[in-house]
């Protein structure tokens, strides 16, 4: 019998096209008199918008305009940033990091993987363990965490925490205490497991109620993030309402219409402006299989209006009511995921193992919920930022504030502020001297790995 030959398919001719049209890359800061303009022209590629924006918000930067077009096999996009200043970005270092990244080394090597952005969802990242967590919320219930990592002498160098719809997703990067390295001893990792599926079940037997993961793979932290949450059902919120009624002005407008003439269906959201407000929703749709041909992005003022041109990778449309209807709640899940309206806490330390355990108990005893949560260790110092409301989804009564500052006050450096998205947001409030500052996870792991 004959044998069956196959013909030979090389390697490299998936990357022809990008090799014989490399990426171009301009960083103008001579156009536009209050933004720096990035034009990126490029062969067209799954997810390259998605890599584009992880890669600009990653950064830091506010994308205050974009226009997107990527019909055809060529992708064209503009973004007018600026820093979280409000000012052009001069720095020559950070704009030959842009270049680099989005251009054709940046995308030969496949940004997604090697930006220096947030990684998750492996089993080691450099000298720590990554441990994603998703269950149901309820107050305390990241003192119990943290409190469980203590007792088994794990040390948290960073950790992500978001909560929405009563359900929390986290992932948190740990390292054994007495090494200072990753923990690769299956049977401690298999106790910490199950103790903390046992905290996240809380007094419910069903295993589907809580998840915990040491899974392998490389995806951006806060994309990670969503997928969980998005995996978790919480835009449906199990016909619970949420916590926390967010004002008129936090309630996106969402809207899916038809372009008859070009064969789209128009995503158009009009909400509140934010921070990495672009990227949340672009994830959104790149994970929910939906490919962004066009898209217009423009902020007035506190407010932000951006259009999408989509369709499925199918190719088809949005044309049942269900599917429209799914869309737009997952939108709107994602928008509100980030949005921390009340008082954020950030305080700094010297590291140790048990530090967070001790904040969060605190915390907790002084009736306060984390809502959101952003832990980093630079050096020897532990940075931990918190955005709390009471235990029953109300803004913090001052006088919880000033008890907090009498228990960690002389221990630890704290500032008090209210969210810049809040609607009655006063002056802010600082102690002990210590500089205001934002978190920003973006460049953390880069420390960690160094």
């Amino acid at each position: 019998m004959a044998k069956a030959c196959w013909p030979y398919f090389d390697p490299e001719y998936e990357t022809l096209s990008a090799r014989i049209n490399p990426p171009r890359v301009s960083v103008d800061n001579i156009s536009c008199r209050r933004c720096t303009v990035v034009k990126i022209d490029s062969v067209n590629k799954p997810g390259i918008l998605l890599e584009v924006v992880q890669i600009l918000t990653d950064l830091d930067f506010t994308i205050t305009k974009a226009y997107i077009s990527s019909d055809g096999g060529w992708f064209m996009d503009v973004f007018h940033v600026t820093d979280q200043q409000g000012k052009k970005i001069t720095d020559g270092r950070t704009v030959d990091y842009i270049e680099g990244a989005l251009g054709p080394k940046g995308h030969a090597a496949d940004g997604m993987k090697n930006c220096p952005g947030k990684r998750v969802g492996v089993h080691s990242v450099g000298n720590h363990t990554a441990i994603e967590l998703v269950g149901r919320d309820r107050p305390g219930l990241l003192s119990e965490i943290s409190a469980v990592l203590a007792d088994l002498q794990f040390n948290v160098a960073a950790a992500e925490v978001w909560t929405h719809n009563r359900r929390i997703a986290c992932v948190l990067y740990v390292n054994d205490y007495s090494t200072n390295h990753a923990v690769h001893d299956l049977n401690r990792l298999s106790i910490m497991e199950e103790q903390l599926k046992h905290i996240l079940r809380g007094s419910e037997d069903d295993d589907k109620v809580a998840r915990t993961s040491f899974s392998m793979g490389f995806t951006h932290t806060d994309r990670r993030l969503h997928q969980m949450l998005f995996a978790d059902r919480d835009y449906e919120g199990s016909g619970v309402t949420s916590e926390v009624d967010y004002p008129s002005f936090f309630k996106p407008k969402i809207t899916v219409d038809r372009c008859e003439e070009k064969g789209y269906s128009v995503v158009s959201v009009q909400c509140k402006d934010r921070a990495k407000l672009m990227f949340d929703i672009v994830c959104t749709l790149t994970d929910m299989q939906y490919v962004v041909f066009h898209a217009n992005i423009s902020s007035n003022g506190p407010y932000a209006s951006q259009e999408y041109f989509i369709r499925h990778m199918d190719g088809c449309t949005l044309d049942a009511e269900g599917e429209k209807e799914r869309v737009i709640k997952c939108l709107e899940a994602s928008i509100h995921r980030r949005v921390s309206e009340g008082l954020s806490l950030e305080l700094c330390a010297k590291d140790r193992v048990g530090l967070l355990s001790e904040v969060t108990r605190i915390l907790r005893e002084n009736g306060l919920s984390v809502r959101r949560a952003g832990i980093s260790t630079i050096g020897e110092k532990a940075v931990n930022v918190f955005y709390v409301r009471d235990t029953y989804g109300n803004p913090v009564d001052s006088k919880k504030i000033e008890a907090l500052r009498r228990e960690i006050g002389h221990t630890m450096m704290l500032n008090v502020k209210k969210d810049p998205g809040s609607a009655k947001a006063p002056e802010a409030e600082a102690i002990s001297g210590w500089a205001k500052t934002s978190f920003f996870f973006g460049n953390l792991l880069d420390k960690l790995l160094a």
